[in-house]
């Protein structure tokens, strides 16, 4: 064993965030976004914001937290327009404090009288070339002052060349490299892009004669909105009075993160026409055919394997079981527990059924693995609940290189495949059988050719050159602060 992870939180892959906006003069779009937000909760929990705009200025309301710790209904109050934008933040670059927490704004002139206008602007994905480009600014006289790649999105689209916001957008996008969803706004326009890659999902949805743009498919349903389509790869959307219009500022070449599938999404999320569920049901059948055991009960480790196990039940015969009961109230904002808590962390957010695990050989499945460091207590307290035999498979390949497009997983050094071999980490694990699911098999369970996604993490080519990327924060600038006025 090469490498002994500590224990620490939860060994999950954590998203950027995720993204909201809504055009709607016929609704209360604060608190829309709100439950869009609300929906969207699982791609974020660190900090929320809300920008509203009235046709005349944006207002702004952004704080640390869940969405129902940053919003209360004096704060809905405040926020009164027909057109929103909404983010909730999980960071990846730059430092978790409220200067960085999104939708972040600038005011700049936006024709040749000398006009002065608000944007505003939501971003779920990591770009690869920010440092680059805030070199740039900076030597443009630009000041940077946060320490996030959105931010330098932000300046590079007020300082593009262009008679309206949309004309600045087509002209900065192209700029960037690496994975962007944006969702942004002036005081009477939303607007949305992709990046070429379509690396982050980002879609579409009517809500009767309004529109509506998400992260995903669930925050649509949350808010009464039908699905339309996705957003495409490079593609930007204005929708204003005049309703919507498209541009495409760069060819597409798609490469949806395939962990949007395994783990980031909700099951009941549609992307690229796919239902998550449905996916990740047919990954779990997908890797029984790979990966057999001979046991007595399939578990899943909730929530995003429980799909999976149900495929591997179906598949193999075994019998499906709860036999994990999660807390589901724990997030990444809870009290930090003592050392002695920490060595007992599975038993903070997972408790196991001993009537039904007790006397009986598991198969329990996991959507993937990045440090261990949830994987080795939990088999040890399943083997303390009763079971004879404990049989790992693992509905996804063996995560071996870290992303650098929005997810957080650690460096090279703390991912646990990436210095051990299936049999290494399974001795460490202490399981009785360790089985990973093949690449062939993601591509098979997904239903979608192989050259869509992007699988940077299981096989270590990304779909961009990271010629330019340095794996540490950017420096970029300040946002509003809450309550802010522009």
């Amino acid at each position: 064993m090469k490498q002994l992870p500590r224990y620490e939180e939860e060994d999950r892959p954590r998203e950027a965030c995720g993204v909201f906006g809504i055009y709607a003069p016929s609704e209360d779009v604060a608190r829309a976004t709100y439950f869009g937000l609300y929906a969207l909760q699982h791609r974020g929990q660190e900090s929320a914001g809300i920008v509203v705009g009235d046709g005349e200025i944006l207002r702004v309301q952004r704080g640390m937290g869940l969405v129902s710790q940053v919003f209360d209904e004096a704060a809905m109050r405040q926020l009164q327009g027909f057109l929103a934008v909404g983010h909730c933040r999980y960071a990846t670059t730059g430092e978790s404090s409220v200067r960085n927490a999104q939708p972040m704004t600038i005011t700049a002139e936006t024709d040749p009288a000398g006009s002065r206008s608000a944007f505003a602007l939501a971003h779920n994905g990591n770009l690869v070339n920010a440092r680059a480009l805030a070199a740039e600014l900076r030597a443009a006289g630009v000041d940077l002052t946060a320490s996030s790649d959105s931010e330098v999105i932000l300046r590079l689209i007020a300082h593009s060349d262009g008679d309206s916001w949309y004309d600045r957008l087509v002209r900065a996008l192209p700029r960037l490299s690496g994975a962007f969803s944006l969702v942004m706004a002036s005081p009477t326009a939303l607007y949305a892009a992709r990046d070429p890659w379509g690396v982050r999902p980002l879609c579409l949805g009517r809500l009767g004669q309004d529109w509506v743009v998400a992260s995903e498919s669930c925050a649509l349903d949350t808010v009464g909105a039908t699905l339309v389509r996705d957003v495409e790869p490079g593609e930007v959307l204005r929708i204003d009075a005049d309703g919507l219009t498209s541009r495409r500022f760069a060819e597409p070449t798609r490469r949806l993160c395939s962990f949007e599938f395994i783990y980031f999404a909700r099951p009941d999320s549609i992307i690229d026409g796919r239902r998550v569920y449905s996916a990740r049901v047919a990954l779990g059948r997908q890797l029984a055919i790979e990966q057999p055991a001979d046991a007595d009960l399939v578990i899943p480790v909730p929530d995003s394997a429980v799909a999976m196990a149900v495929g591997y039940a179906q598949q193999s015969g075994i019998p499906y079981c709860e036999g994990l009961v999660k807390n589901r109230y724990i997030g990444r904002t809870f009290i930090s527990p003592t050392q002695n808590q920490r060595d007992r962390g599975c038993q903070i957010k997972y408790n196991p059924l001993t009537d039904e695990i007790a006397g009986r050989r598991l198969v329990v499945i996991e959507d993937s693995i990045v440090r261990g460091t949830t994987s080795k207590p939990l088999v040890a307290m399943l083997r303390r609940a009763g079971a004879t035999e404990v049989h790992l498979r693992i509905a996804s390949p063996p995560y071996r290189h870290p992303c650098h497009l929005g997810m957080d997983t650690g460096r090279t050094e703390e991912l646990l495949a990436a210095h051990n071999s299936v049999e290494e980490i399974r001795q460490y694990i202490d399981a009785d059988s360790l089985g990973y699911l093949s690449l062939d098999g993601l591509v098979a369970g997904i239903d979608r050719p192989a050259h869509l996604f992007c699988r940077a993490c299981l096989d270590g080519h990304p779909p961009m050159p990271l010629d330019d990327y340095v794996d540490d924060a950017v420096p970029a600038l300040a946002g509003c602060m809450p309550g802010e006025r522009q």
